[in-house]
């Protein structure tokens, strides 16, 4: 079974900046869109970001001008570039991958540690 590694979370404080990185351990299917997901305490997971095969991108208005999100296809490779990162950034983050047409795919990382200090 596929599972996706994240990494460069951490502490940083207010304004500052972060890039997380995220790689599947194995191949892909074809068609899979990545992305971003935070989970802060006693919070619902929210969506980031997401960038499709095609790279159409979405952002969530909390986080739009200040993050990039980036794909790099030939590693199945998913980045996301943190600017100006604010207190109400820090959460868990977790990359996903997930393909809607048959046959269907999902997987999740396990979560990296962002926290923003003020």
């Amino acid at each position: 079974q596929v599972q996706l590694v994240e990494s460069g979370g951490g502490l940083v404080q207010t304004g500052g900046s972060l890039r997380l990185s995220c790689a599947p351990s194995g191949s892909l299917p074809g068609a899979t869109r990545m992305g971003w997901y935070r989970q802060a305490p006693e919070k619902q997971r929210e969506l980031v970001a997401t960038v499709t095969s095609g790279g159409i991108i979405n952002y969530a208005d909390s986080v739009q001008g200040r993050f990039t999100i980036s794909r790099d296809n030939a590693k199945n490779t998913v980045y996301l570039q943190m600017n100006n990162l604010k207190p109400e950034d820090t959460a868990v983050y977790y990359c996903n991958a997930r393909r809607f047409v048959t046959p269907t795919f999902v997987a999740w990382g396990q979560g990296t540690q962002v926290t923003v200090s003020s």
